[in-house]
């Protein structure tokens, strides 16, 4: 397979535990394809806000496993995803397998299914759950993989997929904010400290109850 950056090229080599970044414009094709790119060769792209998505492999037109990244602060925790797909030819049907997920238990088994927008309707949905399917795969040293099916209908629209509805870190501070702002007698908000790995402090908020 050939994965290419619209930036630069990215190979595979360190496997599932060397994923150190999100792609960027990551443009996915056949191995051996020397043509220029053709409407259904996917780009993938997780650079931005609670984006994460560290690895693209073509398994077929149809298919792709996709590995995502793990939490911060502990390797072992690998849940979230969220990122976006791009360059798609319309009627496109793709199936999308997260390969390493690390809970033994989810509620995908359950019902839950991802949600997806688009740029024609920004509005978050839910996949249908009769297209997400849970399971435990050999090939994928017995990680818990979620392979959810997808039809793209729009061939300008660019899509983002996701775990559940995101909540982004500037979100929540405009929400904050916007509570400082009502002056409110009983509420006050407290730095606790600086992010490690960004320039993001933590706050806390100190509720009292109007005697």
């Amino acid at each position: 397979l050939e994965n290419k950056s619209k930036e630069n090229t990215s190979n595979e080599a360190g496997g599932e535990d060397a994923l150190v970044g999100n792609v960027n414009k990551l443009l996915v094709i056949p191995q051996g394809y020397t043509g220029a790119p053709q409407k259904g060769h996917l780009i993938f792209d997780a650079c931005f806000e609670s984006g994460n998505l560290g690895r693209v492999d073509y398994i077929s037109e149809f298919e792709f496993d996709l590995f995502i990244r793990p939490d911060t602060c502990n390797p072992r925790f690998r849940v979230w995803f969220n990122f976006t797909v791009e360059n798609v030819r319309e009627t496109q049907r793709v199936i999308f397998n997260i390969v390493n997920f690390s809970k033994t238990k989810s509620l995908y088994r359950d019902g839950m299914s991802p949600v997806v927008k688009s740029s024609s309707r920004p509005k978050w949905q839910r996949l249908p759950a009769k297209n997400v399917y849970y399971y435990r795969c050999p090939d994928h040293r017995r990680n818990y993989v979620m392979s959810f099916a997808f039809c793209f209908d729009r061939e300008d629209d660019v899509y983002q997929f996701a775990y559940c509805f995101p909540y982004t870190y500037s979100r929540l501070q405009h929400y904050l904010s916007s509570l400082e702002r009502r002056n409110l007698d009983y509420l006050q908000r407290e730095q606790l400290g600086v992010s490690v790995v960004s320039p993001r402090s933590c706050f806390f908020f100190l509720f009292y109850i109007p005697l």
